[in-house]
């Protein structure tokens, strides 16, 4: 999800009153993995949980998007100290 508009129409968003800045609908992510919606669902709430990923509900839909800082600090923790 680092470059959402290499996999989704962004306009799609939009015309709904939304971005990319939001985050990914857990729905599309679920459409480009085939896998099922729980499947999917548990494998972000796990990465959320570990701080890798933001969520944000609008209306009935969870966005998902990276956590940049946490992605960038976990980044330096591996080149500098492991």
């Amino acid at each position: 999800m680092k470059t959402p508009e290499l996999y989704w129409d962004e306009e799609y968003y939009r015309e709904r009153g939304v971005g990319f800045h939001i985050g990914v609908c857990v729905t599309e992510i679920r459409e480009r993995s085939g896998l099922a919606q729980s499947v999917v669902s548990s494998y972000l709430q796990i990465l959320r949980d570990a701080g890798l990923l933001v969520s944000e509900r609008v209306g009935k839909w969870t966005f998902y998007r990276r956590d940049e800082e946490t992605i960038a600090a976990f980044a330096a923790y591996v080149r500098d100290e492991l």
